[in-house]
């Protein structure tokens, strides 16, 4: 073939590969056609060539297309285009439709043999401009994230208590250490009526903004309705029940909601599915706190039982979130709850339960340990008799 017949071919194959005209573009390839302006990973062949034309084309429309110079020289063509479109239509080397116009130059060699096309290079400034998109995109996204976590964060640190309450024989300890991405713990200390105090641990599951909110609208609700009742079952069953009409689906709230007698030194619980607290007798016996309950929000109508137990001096209760129990170290082990019973137990007076814990976790994880949940404790302490 003549240098203007293979001017030509290739001509028309770059108009046909501009169109994704796969029945034209098949024609003109040979079957051992070998492409290599290649990805990692990518196949030379035809087939997958073709596959590619047709998902870069769809992505774009308004499509302009210009040969702007072509030049043969023995049995090469080499081509100089240019084009635009608007990237409005699909996703693109993992960038997503930005509708934003897209211009790009290209230069192109082919190689022909006997009315064939059956090699090509290829260089142009489409892929890099992908690639700046799809940075921008997730530069954006990442502040959306950072925006939505910061939310979050205010939210989660204006539902907590703003002081502890002080009472004349009892001690409450709080804790709280926030991961990187906001969870859904929260805590509460509630100034009931006939001088009872209720205490609340809870998690909503999740992360970010959603997490936050159902944990806000959780803890609103306990004590808007923990003010009319004593019990606390009530108190949670009418939280679900009001909760689960205005959750998302796959969400849901675990709780532990007790209530101290101040005068009687008596702890009445029930619990929403919510890891059981540790009370630590003056013996050194560690208990679990055991009430059976389904989480908030998942359906109506639940019951959930209540327990009830006495705390004699120097006696203690430890409430916490799964942020402990659930961290790893290096090698992958879990804290877990065994080891946390453990420590319960062994601890005596001279020092916070909540000091000790976490001083065991830092340990534990090691140093450069990236926290993976938020992690809550709340420790109650009846005062041991001076006498």
């Amino acid at each position: 073939m003549s240098a203007e017949e293979d001017i030509a071919l290739v001509r028309r194959f770059l108009e046909a590969r501009a169109r994704a005209d796969l029945d034209v573009m098949d024609e003109i390839m040979a079957t051992d056609f070998v492409d290599h302006t290649l990805a990692p990973g990518q196949q030379p062949d035809r087939e997958r060539y073709k596959r590619h034309v047709a998902k870069s084309v769809s992505a774009f429309s308004d499509v302009r297309f210009v040969i702007e110079e072509q030049v043969a020289g023995g049995d090469k063509v080499v081509s100089r285009i240019s084009g635009r479109g608007t990237h409005d239509r699909g996703e693109l080397m993992g960038g997503a439709p930005t509708g934003r116009e897209m211009a790009s130059m290209a230069i192109f060699i082919h190689r022909t043999k006997g009315g064939k096309i059956v090699e090509e290079w290829g260089a142009g400034t489409g892929p890099s401009e992908l690639l700046g998109q799809r940075l921008e995109q997730e530069m954006i996204e990442r502040e959306r994230i950072e925006q939505e976590l910061q939310v979050a964060r205010r939210i989660q640190q204006a539902s907590l208590p703003e002081e502890v309450p002080t009472l004349d024989g009892w001690q409450i300890t709080p804790y709280y250490q926030p991961a990187r991405e906001v969870g859904g713990d929260f805590y509460d200390l509630l100034e009931l009526q006939n001088g009872h105090l209720g205490l609340v641990v809870g998690d909503a599951t999740g992360k970010g903004v959603p997490a936050a909110l159902v944990m806000a609208s959780a803890r609103s609700m306990l004590r808007a309705l923990a003010q009319g009742s004593e019990s606390p079952g009530d108190v949670l069953r009418r939280v679900n029940d009001t909760l689960v009409s205005d959750i998302p689906a796959n969400m849901f709230v675990t709780c532990f909601y007790a209530i101290l007698d101040l005068k009687s030194a008596t702890l009445s619980y029930a619990n929403a599915g919510h890891d059981l607290p540790y009370l630590r007798r003056r013996g050194g016996d560690c208990e679990e706190l055991r009430a059976r309950g389904m989480p908030l929000g998942l359906m109506p109508g639940m019951g959930y039982e209540e327990g009830e137990v006495s705390l004699r001096e120097g006696e203690s209760v430890l409430f916490y979130s799964d942020g402990l129990v659930e961290a790893h170290d290096p090698k992958g082990e879990m804290f877990g709850f065994p080891r946390l019973r453990a420590r319960v137990a062994e601890h005596g007076a001279e020092r916070e339960l909540g000091d000790l814990l976490l001083e065991e976790l830092y340990s534990f994880v090691g140093e450069g340990w990236e926290q993976e949940d938020d992690i809550t404790l709340l420790t109650l302490r009846r005062s041991p008799c001076l006498n």
